[in-house]
């Protein structure tokens, strides 16, 4: 790889850093939020290098030409190949680097999330009275939290509204309301799921807003209780722009 494409390539890598973290929200695809500011520093460092290798390349001298020699010493038998030019290996650095221009790759959805157990929850000793509004809006790790671990059982008999994206059961019966949750990145995803029974059949990755009561099963305010929902309503919602955190549940859409 010549010098010149060696700037191109700074220099896309660049653009499709700030494409997908200043103009637009691709990154949080990716990574958490926190995260962007670096992201835009790194795209705008990049574009900076290609600038400064470009301009040292148009200096006079600056280029690739190699040195005439009126011959070779010993030292230079068998090293007659370019020592200045990247590894062949270096052009597949162009496909990530478009990709972030013209073709982000998708976001985590239920193709993950249905072969990776659910997230487990962190040991909670005291929990907050539940607010006297009906349904309760929830995230899906404190309806968890307080189906297993709440010694009040106060989650007993409460409608709860959730909201997630669809994932099927893999052993194909029924399914499961999901959010994924980003400690960094897309490399360590975790997510929390909730079984719903009831309610109509809803299309893969699918967000919707679920209306209902705890499930039955085990001994509840203990592990032996499902993370379970008997759905009242399931409506469709828009895709939050950060889908990556188990936040309360959305407004749903009309």
């Amino acid at each position: 790889m010549r010098r010149p494409l060696q700037v191109i390539l700074l220099v896309l890598i660049g653009l499709g850093l700030l494409h997908a973290s200043l103009f637009t929200d691709l990154c949080l695809r990716y990574v958490k939020e926190g995260m962007r500011p670096l992201l835009i520093a790194s795209g705008v460092l990049l574009l900076l290098l290609g600038a400064a290798e470009a301009w040292s390349y148009r200096r006079p001298g600056g280029g690739d030409e190699r040195p005439e020699h009126g011959g070779h010493d010993d030292s230079d038998r068998g090293h007659d190949h370019d020592h200045s030019t990247a590894p062949r290996a270096a052009w597949l650095l162009f496909l990530p680097a478009l990709s972030l221009l013209f073709y982000a790759p998708p976001a985590l959805g239920a193709y993950t999330a249905s072969r990776e157990a659910p997230k487990a929850v962190t040991e909670q000793e005291h929990f907050d009275p539940l607010p006297a509004t009906s349904p309760v809006p929830m995230t899906l790790t404190d309806f968890t939290s307080r189906v297993q671990q709440d010694s009040e059982q106060a989650i007993k008999g409460r409608r709860v509204r959730m909201t997630g994206f669809v994932t099927p059961d893999k052993q194909g019966d029924g399914w499961y309301l999901t959010r994924t949750i980003f400690l960094c990145c897309a490399a360590d995803a975790q997510f929390v799921k909730v079984r719903i029974h009831g309610g109509p059949a809803v299309r893969t990755n699918t967000w919707v807003s679920v209306t209902g009561t705890w499930h039955p099963g085990g001994t509840l305010g203990t592990r032996s209780a499902p993370a379970a929902l008997d759905a009242d309503t399931v409506k469709k919602v828009a895709r939050p722009v950060n889908a990556y955190e188990d936040a309360l549940p959305l407004v749903p859409s009309r």
